[in-house]
């Protein structure tokens, strides 16, 4: 008799998201919710889930917090969660991006003119 088993680490993006002060850049962004989970599948069907984690990403920096179990468990209930920087711990420093107002391409902060239309940053 053959089994067809495996094992796979998944990523599941979560009902939630809050807008606040990122604690990196300090700019005013979006923070979605993810979950990861280890899945045990016996013939392609999943049959259980464990050592599951919950991350915040940052759409100013796209930094990654992580937040507290419980809380995260909150999140995926779809319970109604309002979260502060402190329940907030940095592991992905990001980077934010700097856009033109006339074409929106990104460009260096450092750049007075626009490299691709040439407008006024």
């Amino acid at each position: 008799m053959i089994f067809i088993s495996g094992i796979t680490i998944k990523e599941e993006e979560l009902d939630f998201s809050q807008m606040m002060v990122c604690p990196n850049c300090e700019a005013y962004g979006r923070f979605n919710a993810f979950m990861t989970y280890t899945r045990l599948s016996l013939f392609f069907i999943p049959i259980f889930k464990w050592n599951r984690k919950y991350y915040l990403r940052s759409s100013c920096c796209n930094s990654i917090f992580t937040i507290d179990k419980n809380i995260g468990k909150d999140i995926e209930k779809g319970r109604h969660v309002n979260l502060t920087e402190d329940d907030l711990t940095i592991i992905n420093k990001g980077y934010r991006q700097y856009r033109c107002g006339n074409c929106n391409s990104v460009v260096d902060n450092n750049f007075e003119y626009c490299p691709k239309c040439g407008g006024k940053l």
